[in-house]
């Protein structure tokens, strides 16, 4: 089963910017996937060995080709070099054309080229390849919210999370409520958000998430549970002070917001938020 490969910065801004109501969070996923490559191809699952780990015994010489392109791609797209990673990704797909992984990266690889069509393309040919593996599945999902194909992407995270040995859930229930948000589903994208803060309840992104479902929905004691979670880590940005902030002072706290102030003041003083805080732009 393929591995999912990381967001950039840039995607999660996207991420997070389309669906928190002008709330943005520039946070990395961290912890939340995996930069490691697998060798699962057509060729494997037909050689009668589909339900055993494939280890490096069983490779063919092309399948070692293509998995060498293939950990040179994934530390290339890493790094931003995106064409160069594209390039090893042709070459693994010339050893091994039935590669997975291969045309998952590169559905990435186009996502950050801002080609929807290709990397559509390179996702359902991974899909046709590997139809059981969630992360593809939740690649995939990703790219058509993004194209606001909001029925299609539902369908794509109820197959990756329908795999019982899928071990990021947390990651996709949180892509499907921040999806749900974007589609203006907000009781939907606040149980998805539960269930992956059950899951993973130290990821500031869904920590963020929840308390912007629910400030929305004037639950203001509860927001304030999950952005004081975010606030009081090492992932508080701007961002996420504003909207504590915010609803602190909706909740008449005082002396919060002016420690919440301070630190917004000290720590982004550059930033949008600094400003309407000192300007007394509650609004903004």
């Amino acid at each position: 089963m393929s591995k999912a490969f990381p967001m950039t910065t840039a995607s999660t801004q996207r991420l997070l910017a389309a669906s928190l109501a002008g709330v943005a969070v520039a946070f990395l996923l961290t912890g939340c996937v995996n930069t490691r490559t697998t060798t699962t191809s057509l060729a494997d699952t037909s050689s009668g060995k589909g339900n055993e780990i494939v280890t490096e015994s069983d490779e063919t010489n092309r399948q070692r080709r293509a998995r060498l392109r293939m950990e040179l791609a994934s530390g290339y797209f890493e790094h931003g070099q995106t064409t160069v990673a594209l390039d090893e990704i042709k070459q693994a797909l010339v050893a091994d054309p039935n590669y997975a992984d291969a045309y998952n990266l590169r559905g990435l690889v186009y996502m950050r080229l801002e080609d929807a069509g290709l990397a559509e393309d390179s996702f359902r040919r991974a899909i046709a390849i590997a139809p059981r593996d969630p992360n593809i599945r939740h690649n995939y999902g990703w790219l058509l919210c993004q194209q606001n194909r909001f029925g299609d992407a539902a369908q794509q995270f109820t197959e990756a999370l329908a795999v019982p040995s899928y071990n990021d859930r947390a990651k996709t229930l949180m892509t499907q409520g921040v999806c749900e948000l974007k589609a203006g589903l907000r009781p939907q994208a606040e149980r998805s958000l539960m269930q992956a803060y059950e899951i993973d309840a130290g990821n500031p992104v869904v920590g963020f998430n929840l308390a912007s479902v629910l400030a929305q929905r004037e639950e203001w004691q509860r927001a304030q549970f999950y952005i004081r979670r975010v606030n009081n880590s090492p992932s508080a940005s701007a961002e996420t002070l504003w909207l504590g902030i915010k609803i602190e002072r909706k909740l008449n706290n005082r002396e919060a917001i002016a420690q919440l102030g301070g630190q917004l003041q000290r720590r982004f003083p550059q930033s949008r938020e600094a400003s309407a805080y000192e300007r007394g732009n509650f609004n903004d």
